[in-house]
């Protein structure tokens, strides 16, 4: 397996990092502190096409393989994680729409969600549905050649401004997906502020009352919704936030080396006391660890490998616990200063956190792969018989 970057794959790493340092790193703290991101934004983001990135030029995307893919997340992750959510959620639905979708659904949304005409949200979580959404309630019921959506959803990602939710709800009593515009009668966003991290992603809770939509919004297959059509969305949102970790472990890294340089300690420079430099060389261990998982998930997804599934799952929990890991040591060494917003690590620390939630909470993701690991056991010993 070749884990080296082609000259297209560095050429457009250093594009992606011009764009961020330009239009996203030197904001982000204002969107931290606004929670919000200015629509300016999203349009300059759609205008380098990096919605819908990966979709195929016959949609208007950039037919990004796996990895770029994941290059762009994690520079753009490195500078703001609520902008990477936003690529996330939104390519979330994308690429449900482009797997499951209809020809019209993928003929009317995938032009839409490229040129950011439309933003999409995964609405999928409850009040009492996260990891386990084998609990959601929202309801589906067939009704005048249509059908009518009741429940809500919380925490979603972008809920503030989607034009567009993928929604899973349960119809005869099985989970499908439905593709709801906001403009729907009966659709109603409350806002989400306070949140620990990622605070310029705009959530809002999503309710849908009595909520009419029409047969042709079921993507998929009735009662496939969490089987197919969620698990691929979650596939790509676990791969997109794994490359986002390794840019906030980089961005930790970034700072902590010029903040060392620049500040003397008892007689001398930060970076010359020796647990420092330990904090330091911990940082760039597990961003090299965590950047080669990310890029074996994505080498193996490029290639419909179905190991990826857990190749990603791995990615993102290593990835997750390096940026914590990262981002706690880049406020350590930052002392006082880190606690403040003078600096950005305290930023860095509290996105940080979430990501060790969202996609899949690490507590799951060690469930699932310790299964994997007793799987893989029982398949080797029974080989050997």
């Amino acid at each position: 397996m070749n884990l080296q970057l082609t000259n297209q794959q560095k050429q457009e790493r250093t594009r992606f990092r011009e764009f961020v340092d330009q239009e996203i790193a030197p904001h982000a703290c204002r969107f931290d502190r606004e929670e919000k991101l200015p629509i300016e934004l999203i349009v300059k983001i759609a205008r380098q096409g990096y919605l819908g990135s990966f979709l195929g030029e016959e949609w208007g995307g950039r037919s990004l393989d796996t990895i770029t893919y994941g290059l762009l997340s994690e520079e753009i992750g490195r500078a703001c994680s609520s902008v990477r959510s936003l690529l996330t959620v939104h390519d979330m639905v994308a690429i449900s729409v482009l797997r499951w979708g209809s020809h019209e659904q993928r003929a009317k949304w995938l032009p839409l969600l490229v040129q950011g005409k439309a933003i999409a949200a995964f609405a999928v979580t409850e009040p009492e549905a996260g990891c386990d959404l084998g609990c959601v309630k929202t309801t589906a019921v067939r009704a005048g050649g249509g059908y009518v959506l009741n429940g809500v959803k919380s925490w979603i990602t972008f809920g503030q401004v989607a034009d567009l939710f993928l929604v899973l709800a349960g119809l005869d009593e099985k989970l499908s997906a439905f593709l709801v515009e906001r403009n729907r009668p009966g659709v109603s966003t409350v806002p989400i502020s306070g949140l620990l991290g990622v605070r310029a992603s705009m959530l809002a809770e999503v309710r849908l009352n009595d909520c009419e939509i029409p047969a042709d919004s079921i993507i998929g297959q009735p009662g496939f919704g969490l089987a197919s059509v969620v698990a691929t969305a979650l596939g790509l949102g676990r791969y997109s936030v794994a490359w986002g970790c390794v840019g906030i472990a980089q961005a930790c890294l970034e700072s902590c080396v010029k903040y060392t340089n620049d500040r003397k300690q008892f007689g001398k420079p930060l970076k010359e006391h020796q647990l420092i430099r330990h904090m330091i060389s911990d940082m760039v261990v597990d961003i090299k660890a965590a950047r080669l998982l990310c890029s074996r998930a994505g080498i193996l997804k490029q290639l419909g490998d179905p190991c990826e599934v857990m190749e990603t799952l791995i990615a993102k929990y290593f990835s997750s616990r390096a940026a914590m890991k990262s981002a706690s040591d880049a406020v350590q060494i930052h002392g006082a200063n880190g606690c403040g917003d003078r600096y950005p690590v305290q930023r860095y620390m509290r996105d940080a956190k979430i990501m060790e939630i969202i996609e899949g909470s690490n507590q799951m993701q060690q469930l699932l792969i310790a299964d994997y690991a007793y799987q893989e056991e029982a398949r080797n010993l029974s080989d050997g018989d």
